[in-house]
């Protein structure tokens, strides 16, 4: 059963769940997508881990 629920000024809230979801990316999925592809000030949002790239840095350096 798909009843209305509405808001007090009568938006129906199933609607616009509905359209949201056609809508695209959400704020926060744009957020991480740039910090994964690149973008200035995202890497707070980035699942890299320095840690990991610094230690890679470094061996690539006493490697050559």
């Amino acid at each position: 059963m798909n009843e209305e629920q509405l808001t007090a000024s009568g938006t129906n809230i199933n609607e616009v769940k509905r359209k949201n979801a056609e809508a695209g990316l959400s704020y926060n999925e744009v957020k991480e997508l740039l910090a994964k592809t690149g973008g200035h000030g995202t890497a707070k949002y980035s699942d890299t881990n320095s840690e990991e790239v610094k230690a890679d840095i470094n061996q690539s350096w006493r490697n050559q």
